[in-house]
């Protein structure tokens, strides 16, 4: 259990960046986005009402177009569970160009969003650098929730979860079970590239889907 744990806590590492400045709040709740990529869409609900900060982080992103012209670069394949088991990764890989300040901290034990399958996610290092780098969930990952009572900070703080895919879980499917290189990447993440990576061609906000009108 410890080494899946440890497994977990850096499947979302991203480039360590300086101290966190969370951004201005969105005053929606319920966020449509649409990752358009070079393979499909894949819509999904973020959630201001209960992750606040990570949520406008990752609007500042799509509405700047930062994302565009980025990559999922990353697919994870745990070594337990049945497949697909992992997640997959992609954002700004820390080009200074894109990247903006980092946000602060949201746990999921606070949120009470947890990493379920298709839960996005963002990559850091320590609680408070997570920049313009992003996981989607293929499995159900509760490692990476907030875990208050154990001795290891990294299992106390988790990871922090904002909204969840509402369509384009087969493209998410797909970017996972796309060829890797066996060699690229360094520590944690090597035999983990997408080789070639999946090219994001936009991020943006989109309608909220209308709701059936009741009948009569």
């Amino acid at each position: 259990m410890k080494r899946r744990l440890a497994s977990l806590v850096a499947a979302l590492v991203a480039p360590l960046v300086v101290a966190a400045s969370p951004p201005p709040a969105d005053n929606s709740s319920d966020v449509p986005v649409a990752i358009t990529t070079s393979v499909g869409t894949i819509t999904l609900i973020l959630d201001a009402a209960h992750a606040p900060l990570t949520t406008a982080n990752f609007l500042r992103y799509a509405d700047q177009r930062r994302f565009d012209g980025t990559l999922f670069y990353r697919s994870m394949h745990l070594d337990w569970g049945e497949p697909p088991n992992g997640l997959i990764q992609g954002g700004t890989q820390n080009d200074p160009k894109r990247v903006l300040k980092p946000v602060a901290h949201e746990p999921t034990d606070r949120t009470g969003i947890t990493h379920l399958r298709g839960t996005i996610s963002m990559a850091r290092y320590a609680p408070g650098t997570a920049t313009g780098d992003f996981s989607i969930m293929v499995s159900d990952q509760p490692g990476l929730d907030a875990h208050p009572g154990e001795a290891d900070p990294e299992a106390r703080a988790g990871f922090a979860a904002f909204g969840h895919v509402t369509s384009g879980m087969d493209v998410v499917d797909g970017i996972w079970a796309a060829p890797r290189s066996a060699t690229a990447g360094a520590g944690v993440m090597k035999g983990q590239m997408l080789e070639p990576p999946i090219r994001i061609v936009s991020v943006r906000r989109v309608s909220m889907p209308a709701m059936p009108s009741a009948t009569p």
